[in-house]
């Protein structure tokens, strides 16, 4: 596990026997996402195998304003770009991870046959194994993976920058705006990150989308799809953190069979 330790340049962050490229892939995240006018990302002052030291962070309530302000510089990140589906920072050749995981890198074209491949299957295989999913919940989950890698689900947006673990233990709240830590960072769909947002509530919510929404309008029908983006961290937490993600794996699995095939851009 992670142990954090007192440093005069920042805040310290070890891992005993992390496996190679773990702290590197960080850092190549953080600077990615990094970009003009976006969400700033957590500095880093010192990197070496098992270790990287990031700026401290002095943190304050959140705040309404502070969250659209946040929204809005969150689709300025997004808007940055990604080489394809599932692509990994530039100039990063190494692994990547999601937490403690690995997290598959891909090249893919299609959002949907990215998603369903590299990033809900592997881990919903895993989840089967440790039994945090059964076999028959793990149904539906194939069935929607089904849809969703034969593209049923792709609107033709390009990849976008994504954090990729953006839950609210992620987001620090400074008197300057918001600072991102600890991403996943990869090619992907942006209404991921905000589907993760809203998985593990984050503060002020509504005010993030609303901030998101006045610089870059999300595509009409994004409520019903957040358990589409869901799926992902549902798989990893089902994979290593019991059952009741598990179930709720399953649960976000039948509300995407329900939805409407996505219309295809001329």
């Amino acid at each position: 596990m992670n142990q954090f330790a007192g440093d005069p340049r920042g805040f310290d962050k070890r891992r005993s026997g992390a496996p190679s490229g773990f702290f590197e892939a960080e850092a190549a995240g953080l600077a990615w996402l990094a970009v003009p006018g976006g969400v700033r990302t957590a500095q880093v002052l010192d990197l070496e195998p098992g270790h990287i030291v990031l700026e401290s962070v002095d943190e304050v309530p959140p705040t309404p304003a502070a969250a659209r302000a946040f929204g809005a510089e969150l689709s300025v990140t997004h808007s940055a770009g990604a080489a394809a589906f599932g692509a990994p920072p530039d100039n990063w050749s190494g692994p990547l991870f999601i937490g403690n995981r690995s997290l598959p890198a891909a090249f893919e074209p299609s959002w949907g046959a990215f998603y369903a491949r590299y990033r809900v299957l592997p881990y919903l295989d895993i989840a089967l194994d440790v039994g945090g999913i059964t076999a028959r919940q793990a149904e539906a989950v194939h069935a929607g993976c089904a849809r969703i890698g034969a593209g049923d689900f792709d609107d033709g947006a390009p990849p976008a920058r994504v954090h990729g673990d953006l839950w609210t233990g992620n987001v620090l709240w400074s008197a300057d705006g918001v600072v991102l830590i600890d991403p996943a960072a990869h090619g992907g769909h942006r209404e991921t990150d905000l589907a993760m947002l809203a998985l593990f509530g984050c503060p002020f919510l509504d005010e993030i989308l609303a901030g998101y929404e006045s610089a870059a309008p999300l595509r009409p029908g994004w409520r019903a799809r957040t358990p589409l983006y869901q799926l992902h961290p549902l798989a990893v937490h089902a994979a290593g953190h019991g059952t009741a993600y598990g179930r709720a794996l399953e649960q976000a699995a039948e509300a995407v069979l329900q939805l409407p095939a996505t219309a295809r851009p001329d």
